[in-house]
């Protein structure tokens, strides 16, 4: 292993962490795409492009080897809207804001093998850096993609990681085919006739009817889904009347969660059977039900042959004993999503090491993660662009 590599990894250290100081959400990542940009320039990237999906960058690394293909490595640089409780001394410097997902830590990796294909540019073709906003829940992807962000910089194939606590630093995982789940929201208001507790023959009560629609919603798994084929319902929200008023039966009532599929064709099933469910479950009762249905990320699906490739990058850079090829699909979701539906790629899981988990306040992206990531960007960009 170079020792310029690790040199850079150190570095990059240090620039994780004054990312990790100043989190910023969704589209609005000025400090952030600031210090991005100056440090690609820094570096002597061919081309900048900034301003994409509003801070989102990207910057082109042509190889000395010739023309070839341009592939795009994707980071994500957006952070939640959280305290954080880690009492580190680079802790958020920002009250309600922190890198609990490790974007941070994603964003100076990529960096990091910036640099260091910049110095050397052993490899035919171009690499696209793809900085993006918003992937925690703004979708930024697509709306780097709707831009322009593939055609404008002719993006063949595209490549992303992202940080996984509990899977040891220096170790790899992804698979073919379906990794992450379609996570989609829904919102469902029953309404019926409000009256006195008292009398509820006197009234369509929807507390009732929105309890058994409940309950029958989770016959989308157990009756309307292949067992073999992972499907998730959630109910996370239910309101009706007040606590104030224990004797009213309410006009209304709301319930609300996720649905997380693993098929594309299963998602779209899933959703006209709770459209039948709520529709013939509140005329039961007298009542009427109605859907908010809120389309999420779709379904995270890796190429099979660009998860060869990036599977033997890995190997080559840890050893095939630190590389599993076949891991546990995850029924969380992410935006990479809408990429892999637009062109052939991967996204892969490398480790942080003994963490708190994601979206935890005490969470922190593992550092030592750096080096063995940046070194696989480094492998796979001369496998996917080798003269």
């Amino acid at each position: 292993m170079p020792e310029e590599m690790a040199r850079i990894a150190e570095d990059a250290k240090d620039w994780r962490r004054q990312i990790h100081q100043q989190p910023e959400l969704l589209y609005e990542l000025h400090k952030t795409a600031a210090f991005v940009e100056e440090k690609l320039k820094g570096f002597g990237v061919d081309e900048i492009a900034t301003g994409i999906a509003k801070t989102g960058i990207v910057a082109l690394i042509k190889g000395a080897r010739g023309d070839g293909p341009v592939i795009g490595l994707r980071a994500d640089m957006d952070a939640l809207p959280m305290d954080e409780k880690t009492n580190l001394p680079y802790a958020s410097k920002v009250p309600g804001m922190m890198h609990a997902c490790g974007h941070d830590g994603h964003t100076a990796t990529l960096l990091a093998a910036a640099q260091y294909l910049c110095e050397t540019r052993d490899f035919a073709g171009t690499v696209a850096l793809i900085f993006q906003p918003a992937e925690e829940g703004g979708a930024g992807a697509r709306t780097m993609i709707e831009e322009g962000l593939l055609e404008r910089f002719g993006i063949g194939a595209v490549y992303a990681m992202h940080n996984k606590p509990g899977l040891p630093v220096g170790q790899f995982a992804t698979r073919p085919g379906p990794l992450m789940a379609g996570g989609d929201r829904f919102v469902v208001t029953v309404t019926g006739r409000g009256g006195h507790a008292s009398a509820p023959t006197m009234s369509i009560d929807p507390v009732v009817a929105a309890a058994h629609l409940i309950a029958s919603a989770q016959t989308l798994v157990s009756r309307f889904s292949d067992p073999f084929d992972q499907v998730v319902v959630s109910i996370t929200y239910l309101e009706a009347g007040s606590g104030r008023a224990l004797n009213v039966i309410p006009d209304t009532a709301t319930f609300g969660g996720t649905i997380r599929t693993m098929n594309s064709a299963t998602r779209a099933e899933i959703e006209a059977h709770l459209r039948r469910i709520l529709k013939s479950g509140a005329e039961q009762f007298g009542c009427e039900a109605e859907l908010d249905w809120r389309p999420g990320y779709p379904v995270t699906a890796n190429d099979a042959a660009r998860t060869s490739v990036a599977l033997g990058a890995a190997a080559a850079v840890v050893g095939q004993e630190n590389v599993d090829d076949n891991c546990t699909r995850v029924m969380g979701s992410e935006d990479f999503a809408y990429m892999l539906e637009q062109r052939p790629g991967a996204i892969l899981w490398y480790g942080n090491g003994d963490s708190a988990e994601l979206h935890n306040a005490a969470y922190n992206f593992n550092d030592e993660a750096i080096l063995p990531g940046m070194r696989f960007w480094v492998e796979l960009v001369s496998r996917e662009l080798a003269a």
